[in-house]
């Protein structure tokens, strides 16, 4: 690999740093490379090293103001904060326009939850700095911490005016943008941002984003080509893609996507399950199930996979099989309420009824509170005889569902099974009255309640009232 003459001179620095620690040999270096092997031991995380390396640097260099910087820094990291303003407030009695001590103190205020005077700090260094680009980077993040959305998008953007190449403000730009839902917003500033610096993978990916999030599949899938074009392993992108494909219905396209990223890096499971999903939409079955099985097999946790097996056998009718699978993902999430609504509906199929009953529980505990599930569970009580019972899921249902005929012509038939002719008339009058029509429900699911005198009474009472 080619290395620059500034990174060949570093990666000399510290071979020459670290053959000197191994011998105890003392070597002279400038304090400049002493703060390049100090930085470069922070950023890799050896802290120890550090620390050796500062030691030894004002050792030779003790005036260095760049070596006490670094050490300020050190501090900071350490969270040792007063030491370091002090010994920041005896640098600036020396050198005042130095612009790395407005930085450093901004840091310190930063972390003592101070943002605003942080930026305030920030914009003195802009007027002394020569690294305009790094200074509104941090003046955008500061905006962060105190949630200023518009000033943080702002510095961000100027950032980049300075220095295009800056990737972690690219993403902080459109962060910004996404949070503040201004999805068109960001369109036209990456699109203008590309015309500028057409070469930016990371733009045309980000573009990409945007236009799936605005559901413009077509553009976004030609932003993802171009981010593709410009660098042909970047994975993110063709995973973008292959989402893309999948909306516009384009399941070869996506699974084509989907198996490059499986070529660049390792397969993950959530590229072999969007795969098998891709081969059943398609009416490929048997290589649905081996990517789903390869899914499982790859992360036996991802309790998604487990649920798409499931699926897959509820729609070949295969119960039995769906019911293994079902109950490997609530082993992973017991708390998915549409976990046990399968569970419930599978074993409703197998006739195993008081587990259906269990299901439906658990899915409306869970928060599971669609008309459906009441309304099944509620069938499913009344067939094991447990009347009472499916009376008060009923009366719950009504708390969301208050005027839903379905509901009150079961409350009606339950009311009556237990000889509460009252609430029976009370309720079977509700049903008539939202829906006369669909009055055989009543008849459907309480044939022997439908034919009493006092339903069929009642209901002839209301036609012609009707009338």
């Amino acid at each position: 690999m080619y290395l620059s003459n500034e990174e060949e001179e570093n990666s000399l620095s510290l071979s020459k740093f670290e053959s000197m620690l191994k011998t105890n040999k003392v070597f002279f270096f400038d304090s400049e490379e002493f703060e390049d092997i100090i930085l470069h031991y922070l950023d890799t995380g050896r802290i120890n090293l550090a620390k050796k390396a500062l030691k030894l640097g004002l050792e030779q260099h003790p005036k260095s103001t760049g070596l006490k910087l670094v050490q300020v820094e050190l501090l900071i990291f350490e969270d040792k904060l007063d030491i370091a303003e002090k010994m920041l407030n005896e640098l600036y009695a020396i050198e005042p326009t130095n612009e790395e001590i407005y930085i450093q103190k901004a840091n310190i205020h930063s972390k003592r939850d101070e943002h605003e005077k942080a930026v305030e700090l920030l914009k003195y260094a802009l007027k002394y700095t020569d690294d305009y680009a790094d200074v509104y980077n941090l003046i955008g993040m500061e905006y962060l911490f105190m949630d200023e959305l518009e000033l943080a998008k702002e510095n961000f953007i100027k950032c980049l005016d300075e220095d295009m190449e800056d990737h972690s403000a690219l993403y902080n730009v459109v962060y910004c943008f996404d949070f503040l839902d201004q999805f068109n917003e960001a369109i036209l500033f990456l699109n203008s941002f590309i015309d500028r610096n057409p070469y930016s993978e990371v733009a045309w990916h980000q573009l990409g984003r945007q236009y799936y999030t605005v559901k413009d599949y077509n553009q976004a899938i030609r932003a993802f080509d171009y981010a593709t074009l410009i660098d042909e392993n970047f994975l993110g992108a063709y995973l973008e893609k292959a989402k893309a494909f999948e909306k516009l219905k384009k399941y070869q396209e996506a699974i084509d996507c989907y198996m490059t990223t499986m070529e660049l890096d390792d397969a993950t499971s959530f590229a072999l399950l969007r795969v098998g999903k891709c081969h059943e939409k398609l009416g490929n079955d048997e290589l649905a199930l081996q990517f789903y099985l390869k899914t499982v097999h790859e992360d036996p946790l991802l309790d998604k996979a487990w649920i798409a097996i499931t699926d897959f056998y509820i729609r070949l009718k295969n119960f039995q099989k769906a019911l293994y699978y079902v109950n490997k993902a609530i082993g992973i999430d017991n708390e998915n309420k549409l976990y046990w609504k399968r569970y419930a509906i599978i074993n409703k199929a197998l006739h195993f009824f008081e587990e259906a009953e269990y299901g439906f529980r658990k899915a409306v505990e869970f928060g599971d509170h669609e008309l459906d599930t009441w309304l099944f569970w509620a069938d499913i009580l009344q067939f094991l005889g447990e009347f009472d019972s499916a009376v008060q899921t009923l009366l719950k249902a009504t708390e969301f569902f208050p005027e839903e005929y379905e509901i009150e012509y079961r409350l009606a038939g339950l009311y009556f099974m237990i000889q509460d002719d009252t609430k029976g008339k009370f309720h079977l009058a509700n049903g008539l009255r939202l829906n006369f029509e669909n009055k055989t429900l009543l008849e459907e699911l309480f044939p022997v309640i439908w034919n009493l005198k006092i339903v069929q009474n009642a209901i002839a009472k209301h036609k012609k009232a009707d009338e």
